[in-house]
């Protein structure tokens, strides 16, 4: 087994990513092309040995598809149809109508942290992405605006409030009260949003609005309210009322099975079809391509990740010297190992595990300790978002935005709202 050094494991990570922003950038390369060759590379600057290069990829792609997958064809399919019979329309007429239209970017975020209580930050966006994208149309909000907004509402939300398997794992492995951290994270989470949401409007200010957007007051062809949100909130109660009751994956119970991510975007594809009248199979075969990008594009990211995990930096900073630093190491422990390998998961996952023996020496062993220290591993999670990130793909391909915008507001956004959450579970420390 290769034992790489901390400044081996920066170098590595730090030209990956220059890899993938220069090649997709600058010489607009595609980004699996780039995402490959970094993946590539930094296996080499690792040192580790050719086949295992080639395992460690093709298992970094089987994994982010085996968990992503079938939820992103499903979820593409269901926005397909109500692009095409215009429900995505019509949702965005009533939103405007409620709103009004210099407000619909801060609806949007305000969809994003309800949405993403109950369902992952890649779901909801794929979900609510015909919405996004009919609102900038009829608002002339910039998508770039849009998308990022709602893309922080989600996972604002998603970094601190179980039941998001990630701080949920970590609530378990540290043994913290489950109801707390989730009331915590949930009142944490709405200062977080509005500060990234103040970021985005902040970064974007120079980007002018569409005047000769549709203004939303003319009332859109196609169905009825009723018929155009169904497809949409179904799934999300069904998601909703099976995360609230916090069953096993294997439970055969009802409630399991139609609140399973894919199961209940099945039932919003039935239930959208009911308003289609012509081009069903053209309007499937759509979807089902347009899935296939994005998946062939997060692949690659998931293969990146995987390589980046091999660097094992987190073990390099989880140093007794380190351990003074109290709930400021979980936070810095868990955000190294999200802007390496990509998954808020899978840092918060590992740091709790390199944390939870550390607990008595930070200070943090007693009940409000251990509160505080999963909320800060939670917040560490957020930032960076970047390339490696599957979501990140999500919001740039089913937003339809430019790599490098997508880096300069979204991925800057994870970093304010990180700092923002870190700085509410302080004070929170102190109250407690």
């Amino acid at each position: 087994m290769t034992v790489t050094s901390l400044a081996q494991s920066l170098i590595a990570l730090g030209i990956g990513i220059t890899i993938i922003v220069l090649l997709t950038t600058r010489f607009r390369i595609h980004a699996f092309v780039a995402l490959f060759l970094a993946a590539l590379v930094t296996g080499g600057i690792l040192q580790l040995p050719v086949p295992e290069i080639i395992s460690i990829i093709k298992g970094g792609m089987g994994a982010i598809f085996g968990s992503l997958g079938l939820i992103i064809i499903l979820g593409s399919v269901l926005g397909q149809i109500m692009e095409h019979t215009g429900s995505t329309a019509v949702l965005a007429h009533y939103v405007l109508r409620l709103t009004g239209i210099r407000r619909a970017s801060a609806a949007m975020s305000v969809i994003g942290y309800l949405v993403g209580m109950p369902i992952f930050c890649d779901s909801g966006f794929i979900v609510m992405s015909g919405l996004n994208k009919a609102l900038a149309k009829r608002s002339g909000i910039p998508a770039l605006v849009m998308s990022s907004s709602l893309a922080t509402g989600l996972y604002a939300v998603h970094c601190l409030m179980p039941p998001h398997p990630g701080i949920t794992a970590a609530v378990t492995n540290l043994q913290a009260d489950l109801g707390k951290v989730m009331l915590y994270g949930l009142v944490i989470a709405i200062p977080v949003n509005i500060a990234g949401f103040q970021w985005i409007r902040y970064i974007t200010r120079n980007i002018p609005r569409d005047t000769t957007a549709a203004t939303g007051e003319e009332k859109p062809g196609g169905p009825s309210l009723l018929l155009a949100i169904l497809p949409v909130i179904v799934p999300i109660l069904l998601i909703a009322i099976r995360a609230l009751a916090s069953l096993e994956h294997n439970d055969p119970s009802w409630i399991n099975v139609l609140g399973m991510p894919e199961v209940a975007l099945t039932i919003g594809i039935l239930i959208a079809l009911l308003s289609v009248k012509k081009q069903l199979p053209s309007i499937l075969a759509e979807g089902v391509e347009k899935a296939a990008m994005v998946l062939l594009i997060i692949s690659g990211g998931g293969a990146f990740g995987a390589m980046l995990t091999k660097a094992n930096i987190g073990a390099h900073i989880a140093t007794p010297t380190l351990t003074a630093m109290g709930l400021f190491l979980p936070f810095l422990l868990t955000a190294i190992l999200k802007t390496a390998q990509g998954s808020s998961t899978v840092a918060i996952i590992t740091a709790a595990a390199i944390i939870q023996p550390l607990l008595p020496v930070m200070g943090l062993d007693g009940t409000n300790g251990r509160i505080i220290c999963v909320l800060a591993m939670g917040t560490g999670s957020m930032m960076i978002s970047h390339t490696n990130d599957a979501y990140f793909w999500v919001i740039s391909k089913f937003g339809e935005l430019e790599v490098k915008e997508t880096l300069r507001v979204y991925s800057t956004a994870t970093i304010v709202m990180g700092l923002t959450a870190i700085l509410c579970v302080y004070l929170l420390s102190l109250l407690l």
